[in-house]
């Protein structure tokens, strides 16, 4: 018989954070195009979750985490699906319960990713798919923090009467994040005025420190890897 062929592995690192970000690049476009109503609200809640669960498998978590993850989700969908459908719940609980579940990624994500660099001793192609996923899982996690504010009772949060809809939320978080700060979308109250100082913070720190660090060292060989062998067939030194 012929020799056996061998079909390469993809690998896991790559694919994890790859279908990752994919995953997070589809929840930004639903929140903020999305079909508004119910059809807007369910499906937030299932990209949501498919987030988590990715995040937690990029993390190569164990088992029981992944199980309490998958519970958490199904929670957390059905949630929203019946506020969507019957009401009685309130949006701010579902819009909270939705901030709760996506709050549990970025940790995942950076745990996954300290482990991949550790293992491997370099930065990789897709450990730059997991820096980009953590930070725009940030960015959902403060919008619907917001919008869980605002629907949960006392003032409005943003301010000269705008309201406070899955596509602002988000549109007011991520211009918050990278800082940018177009002034359009104000927050209206101090509660709203810390965490967008927070958000910002964040972003900025994140950006300069961790997404240029992981950037620069892109394919550098590990400290301390084999030198070219000398003259004397021992590292080339003199």
């Amino acid at each position: 018989m012929g020799a056996a062929v061998t079909i390469p592995a993809i690998p896991r690192g790559r694919q994890r954070y790859g279908l990752l970000l994919l995953s997070a690049v589809l929840l930004l476009v639903f929140q903020g195009v999305g079909p508004k109503g119910a059809v807007q609200q369910i499906g937030i809640a299932v990209l949501s979750s498919s987030s988590l669960l990715l995040a937690l498998r990029a993390a190569q978590v164990r088992p029981g985490v992944v199980r309490a993850g998958v519970v958490f989700a199904g929670v957390v969908i059905t949630i929203s699906t019946l506020q969507a459908l019957a009401g009685g719940i309130g949006d701010g609980v579902a819009l909270a319960m939705n901030a709760a579940l996506l709050v549990f990624g970025p940790p995942a994500v950076a745990l996954g990713i300290l482990r991949d660099l550790r293992a491997s001793g370099h930065v990789r192609v897709e450990a730059v798919s997991g820096v980009l996923a953590l930070y725009m899982l940030v960015g959902m996690v403060f919008a619907f923090l917001y919008g869980a504010i605002d629907r949960l009772g006392g003032p409005a949060f943003f301010s000269n009467g705008v309201e406070a809809t899955a596509s602002n939320c988000q549109y007011f978080s991520f211009i918050t994040l990278t800082t940018v700060g177009y002034g359009d979308i104000t927050a209206a109250t101090d509660l709203g005025h810390t965490l967008a100082v927070l958000e910002a913070l964040i972003g900025q720190i994140y950006l300069v420190t961790v997404v240029s660090l992981i950037v620069t060292n892109l394919g550098r060989s590990p400290r301390g890897a084999e030198r070219p062998a000398g003259p004397s067939g021992v590292g080339g030194g003199t």
